[in-house]
Protein backbone atom coordinates (compact mmCIF):
# COMPACT_ATOMS: atom_id res chain seq x y z
CA UNK A 1 0.00 0.00 0.00
CA UNK A 2 1.43 3.25 -0.56
CA UNK A 3 0.29 6.07 1.77
CA UNK A 4 0.93 9.82 1.76
CA UNK A 5 4.28 9.29 2.71
CA UNK A 6 5.83 8.38 -0.27
CA UNK A 7 9.30 9.46 0.02
CA UNK A 8 9.87 7.32 2.22
CA UNK A 9 7.76 4.26 0.57
CA UNK A 10 9.91 4.72 -2.70
CA UNK A 11 13.64 5.12 -0.75
CA UNK A 12 14.43 1.31 -1.65
CA UNK A 13 15.23 2.63 -5.40
CA UNK A 14 17.63 5.34 -3.95
CA UNK A 15 18.62 2.54 -1.61
CA UNK A 16 19.79 0.20 -4.58
CA UNK A 17 21.78 2.82 -6.45
CA UNK A 18 23.59 3.62 -3.35
CA UNK A 19 24.95 0.88 -3.16
CA UNK A 20 25.41 0.17 -6.30
CA UNK A 21 27.69 3.40 -6.11
CA UNK A 22 29.37 2.85 -3.56
CA UNK A 23 30.59 -0.58 -4.84
CA UNK A 24 32.14 1.56 -7.45
CA UNK A 25 33.91 3.59 -5.57
CA UNK A 26 37.08 2.17 -4.84
CA UNK A 27 37.65 1.32 -8.61
CA UNK A 28 39.59 3.60 -10.95
CA UNK A 29 36.90 4.02 -13.28
CA UNK A 30 38.00 6.75 -16.34
CA UNK A 31 34.80 8.53 -17.44
CA UNK A 32 34.11 6.53 -20.39
CA UNK A 33 33.19 3.56 -18.14
CA UNK A 34 31.47 5.87 -15.84
CA UNK A 35 29.38 6.17 -18.88
CA UNK A 36 28.82 3.09 -19.42
CA UNK A 37 28.49 2.31 -15.79
CA UNK A 38 25.28 5.06 -15.29
CA UNK A 39 23.55 4.13 -18.59
CA UNK A 40 23.46 0.80 -18.78
CA UNK A 41 23.11 -0.21 -14.74
CA UNK A 42 22.11 2.91 -12.37
CA UNK A 43 19.82 4.31 -14.93
CA UNK A 44 17.75 0.79 -15.41
CA UNK A 45 17.37 0.75 -11.76
CA UNK A 46 14.26 2.63 -11.67
CA UNK A 47 12.54 1.89 -14.72
CA UNK A 48 10.11 -0.48 -14.06
CA UNK A 49 8.59 1.66 -10.81
CA UNK A 50 8.90 4.82 -13.40
CA UNK A 51 6.86 2.77 -15.88
CA UNK A 52 4.29 2.02 -13.36
CA UNK A 53 3.97 5.50 -10.97
CA UNK A 54 5.06 9.07 -10.96
CA UNK A 55 7.87 9.38 -8.21
CA UNK A 56 7.67 12.39 -6.11
CA UNK A 57 10.02 15.18 -7.71
CA UNK A 58 12.29 14.80 -4.37
CA UNK A 59 13.17 11.52 -5.15
CA UNK A 60 13.95 11.93 -8.49
CA UNK A 61 16.15 15.13 -7.49
CA UNK A 62 18.23 13.01 -4.94
CA UNK A 63 18.56 10.36 -7.56
CA UNK A 64 19.61 12.51 -10.04
CA UNK A 65 21.77 14.25 -7.08
CA UNK A 66 23.68 11.16 -6.48
CA UNK A 67 24.22 9.73 -10.18
CA UNK A 68 25.45 13.45 -10.57
CA UNK A 69 28.15 13.18 -7.79
CA UNK A 70 28.99 10.21 -8.62
CA UNK A 71 30.23 11.18 -12.40
CA UNK A 72 32.03 14.26 -11.43
CA UNK A 73 33.64 12.71 -8.25
CA UNK A 74 32.96 8.76 -7.75
CA UNK A 75 35.21 9.08 -4.43
CA UNK A 76 34.93 8.77 -0.94
CA UNK A 77 35.23 12.74 0.29
CA UNK A 78 32.44 13.65 -2.87
CA UNK A 79 34.44 17.24 -2.62
CA UNK A 80 35.22 17.57 -6.27
CA UNK A 81 33.84 20.42 -8.24
CA UNK A 82 30.39 19.75 -10.42
CA UNK A 83 31.43 21.63 -13.83
CA UNK A 84 27.89 21.39 -15.16
CA UNK A 85 24.07 21.35 -13.40
CA UNK A 86 22.35 17.75 -13.86
CA UNK A 87 20.46 19.34 -16.15
CA UNK A 88 22.99 20.08 -18.79
CA UNK A 89 24.91 16.73 -18.18
CA UNK A 90 21.25 15.17 -19.23
CA UNK A 91 21.00 16.90 -22.70
CA UNK A 92 22.10 14.58 -25.37
CA UNK A 93 25.85 14.65 -26.61
CA UNK A 94 24.99 16.72 -29.98
CA UNK A 95 23.34 19.59 -27.81
CA UNK A 96 26.78 19.55 -25.25
CA UNK A 97 25.49 16.85 -22.42
CA UNK A 98 26.02 13.61 -22.17
CA UNK A 99 23.12 11.84 -22.92
CA UNK A 100 22.06 10.76 -19.39
CA UNK A 101 18.44 10.22 -18.79
CA UNK A 102 16.36 12.84 -17.19
CA UNK A 103 14.20 10.98 -15.20
CA UNK A 104 11.47 13.36 -14.80
CA UNK A 105 10.61 13.26 -18.70
CA UNK A 106 11.30 9.33 -18.75
CA UNK A 107 9.35 8.86 -15.85
CA UNK A 108 6.06 10.69 -17.04
CA UNK A 109 6.48 8.86 -20.83
CA UNK A 110 6.74 5.48 -19.50
CA UNK A 111 3.67 5.93 -17.45
CA UNK A 112 2.00 7.80 -20.21
CA UNK A 113 2.44 4.39 -22.07
CA UNK A 114 -0.06 2.69 -19.84
CA UNK A 115 -2.61 5.61 -20.91
CA UNK A 116 -1.82 4.83 -24.47
CA UNK A 117 -2.43 0.75 -24.05
CA UNK A 118 -5.71 2.35 -22.81
CA UNK A 119 -6.83 3.52 -25.86
CA UNK A 120 -4.75 1.35 -28.43
CA UNK A 121 -5.94 -1.91 -26.25
CA UNK A 122 -9.10 -1.42 -25.08
CA UNK A 123 -9.61 -5.49 -24.49
CA UNK A 124 -7.08 -6.05 -22.72
CA UNK A 125 -7.61 -7.11 -19.45
CA UNK A 126 -6.05 -4.07 -17.37
CA UNK A 127 -8.04 -2.02 -19.93
CA UNK A 128 -10.66 -3.37 -19.21
CA UNK A 129 -10.47 -3.34 -15.36
CA UNK A 130 -9.16 0.13 -14.87
CA UNK A 131 -12.10 1.60 -16.85
CA UNK A 132 -14.75 -0.88 -15.00
CA UNK A 133 -13.17 0.91 -11.72
CA UNK A 134 -12.89 4.80 -12.98
CA UNK A 135 -13.97 5.58 -16.16
CA UNK A 136 -17.20 3.31 -17.76
CA UNK A 137 -19.07 6.02 -19.21
CA UNK A 138 -16.31 8.01 -20.62
CA UNK A 139 -12.66 7.06 -22.94
CA UNK A 140 -9.29 7.37 -20.72
CA UNK A 141 -9.33 11.07 -22.23
CA UNK A 142 -12.51 12.30 -20.81
CA UNK A 143 -11.59 10.40 -17.70
CA UNK A 144 -11.99 11.95 -14.18
CA UNK A 145 -9.96 11.39 -11.53
CA UNK A 146 -12.41 9.64 -9.29
CA UNK A 147 -13.18 9.22 -5.45
CA UNK A 148 -10.65 7.61 -3.68
CA UNK A 149 -8.36 6.88 -6.73
CA UNK A 150 -5.42 4.38 -6.76
CA UNK A 151 -2.22 5.90 -6.69
CA UNK A 152 -1.18 3.68 -10.28
CA UNK A 153 -4.35 5.47 -11.43
CA UNK A 154 -3.48 8.71 -10.02
CA UNK A 155 -0.30 8.46 -11.80
CA UNK A 156 -1.93 7.20 -15.24
CA UNK A 157 -4.39 9.99 -15.19
CA UNK A 158 -1.60 12.42 -14.61
CA UNK A 159 0.09 11.91 -17.76
CA UNK A 160 -3.15 11.92 -19.69
CA UNK A 161 -2.17 15.74 -20.87
CA UNK A 162 1.25 14.14 -22.97
CA UNK A 163 -1.11 11.78 -24.66
CA UNK A 164 -3.58 15.10 -24.83
CA UNK A 165 -0.20 16.79 -26.76
CA UNK A 166 1.01 14.15 -28.67
CA UNK A 167 -2.20 12.01 -30.07
CA UNK A 168 -4.67 12.71 -33.00
CA UNK A 169 -7.92 11.04 -33.89
CA UNK A 170 -7.93 9.20 -37.08
CA UNK A 171 -11.49 11.37 -38.19
CA UNK A 172 -13.38 8.70 -40.10
CA UNK A 173 -16.93 9.13 -39.75
CA UNK A 174 -16.27 11.54 -36.68
CA UNK A 175 -19.26 10.07 -34.70
CA UNK A 176 -16.88 9.26 -31.82
CA UNK A 177 -15.01 12.67 -31.65
CA UNK A 178 -16.28 15.89 -29.80
CA UNK A 179 -15.40 19.24 -31.37
CA UNK A 180 -14.46 20.75 -28.41
CA UNK A 181 -13.32 18.12 -25.99
CA UNK A 182 -10.96 16.22 -28.01
CA UNK A 183 -8.04 16.52 -30.03
CA UNK A 184 -8.51 16.21 -33.59
CA UNK A 185 -7.53 19.36 -35.55
CA UNK A 186 -3.54 20.18 -35.89
CA UNK A 187 -1.97 23.63 -35.66
CA UNK A 188 0.55 25.00 -37.11
CA UNK A 189 2.68 24.38 -34.63
CA UNK A 190 1.65 20.86 -34.09
CA UNK A 191 -0.44 21.69 -30.85
CA UNK A 192 -4.41 20.66 -30.86
CA UNK A 193 -6.61 23.85 -31.95
CA UNK A 194 -9.02 24.44 -28.96
CA UNK A 195 -11.87 26.06 -30.23
CA UNK A 196 -14.42 28.45 -28.33
CA UNK A 197 -16.85 27.47 -26.18
CA UNK A 198 -20.01 28.47 -27.57
CA UNK A 199 -23.09 27.69 -26.40
CA UNK A 200 -24.86 24.89 -28.29
CA UNK A 201 -22.10 22.83 -29.84
CA UNK A 202 -20.78 21.56 -26.39
CA UNK A 203 -22.30 17.77 -27.64
CA UNK A 204 -20.93 18.45 -31.31
CA UNK A 205 -19.25 15.61 -32.99
CA UNK A 206 -17.39 15.64 -36.05
CA UNK A 207 -19.96 13.87 -38.31
CA UNK A 208 -21.90 17.01 -37.54
CA UNK A 209 -19.37 19.12 -39.35
CA UNK A 210 -19.16 16.64 -42.39
CA UNK A 211 -21.98 16.99 -45.41
CA UNK A 212 -23.84 13.90 -45.14
CA UNK A 213 -22.39 12.50 -49.08
CA UNK A 214 -19.22 13.01 -47.90
CA UNK A 215 -19.47 10.82 -45.07
CA UNK A 216 -17.53 7.23 -44.83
Amino acid sequence: MIGRDKRSVFSFIKDRIWKQINAWRGRALSKASKEVMIKSVLQSIPSYIMSIYLLPNSVIDDIEKMINVFWWGGRSNNRRIKWMAWERVACPKEFGGMGFRNFKAFNLTMVAKQGWSFLSKPESLVARLFKSRYFPRSSFLGAKLGYNPSFAWRSIWNSRQLLLYGSRWTVGNGQQISVMNDPWVRGVQGSWIQSPQNQGVHNLSVSGLIAAEDRV
